[in-house]
């Protein structure tokens, strides 16, 4: 009777303990607004991320999208497989261009940098681990990117932009204004 009790008992932690890691182990799953949420902080988090790069998140169904531009090859990859590793995530759709890789231009994205963060206006953004504002070099072509303050900055640094020269073409200011002024 006591071999039994004893027994019964064994059995009973036993069926305890493995309801315990069953009930550890399922977790709910992540909205695509979450999932999106942690896809943006490990691309903010990724050590290669810069200000050559332009990196987008969409999220569908448990599928990242991941599109923009990224100055070098190996970026491609590592942020495809960085996504795939966030819970919830069922697929990685990766149409992140990779920028043709050219002295001239990095040469030219060292100009406007320079332009942009040297500027008394601008200045307080260069100080960032990752500057808000993204210089997108493509062929020569200058494209800015990312988010500025004001309508000013967003100006101010289309015009630096034009003034470091060695571009071909016009500047394509794409700069999202944070606190844009209210008419009315």
């Amino acid at each position: 009777m006591k071999q039994q009790l004893i027994r019964n008992l064994s059995l009973t932690a036993v069926m305890i303990l493995a309801g315990a890691a069953g009930a550890a182990t399922t977790t709910r799953s992540l909205t695509d607004a979450e999932i999106a949420a942690k896809a943006a902080r490990e691309v903010r988090m990724y050590t290669r991320y810069t200000i050559w790069d332009n990196i987008n998140i969409g999220v569908r169904d448990g599928i990242v999208e991941l599109s923009g531009q990224v100055s070098q090859p190996f970026k491609k990859q590592d942020l495809e497989r960085l996504s795939l590793r966030i819970p919830g995530v069922t697929g990685v759709a990766n149409r992140l261009e990779v920028l043709p890789l050219s002295r001239f231009d990095d040469e030219l994205r060292m100009r406007v940098a320079r332009a942009l963060y040297r500027d008394p206006v601008l200045s307080r953004y260069g100080i960032q681990s990752v500057p808000p504002i993204h210089i997108i070099v493509n062929n020569g072509r200058v494209t800015l990117e990312g988010v500025v303050n004001n309508e000013m900055e967003k100006n101010v640094a289309a015009i630096r932009a034009a003034s470091a020269g060695l571009s071909f073409g016009p500047v394509t200011n794409n700069l999202r204004v944070e606190n844009p002024k209210r008419k009315g």
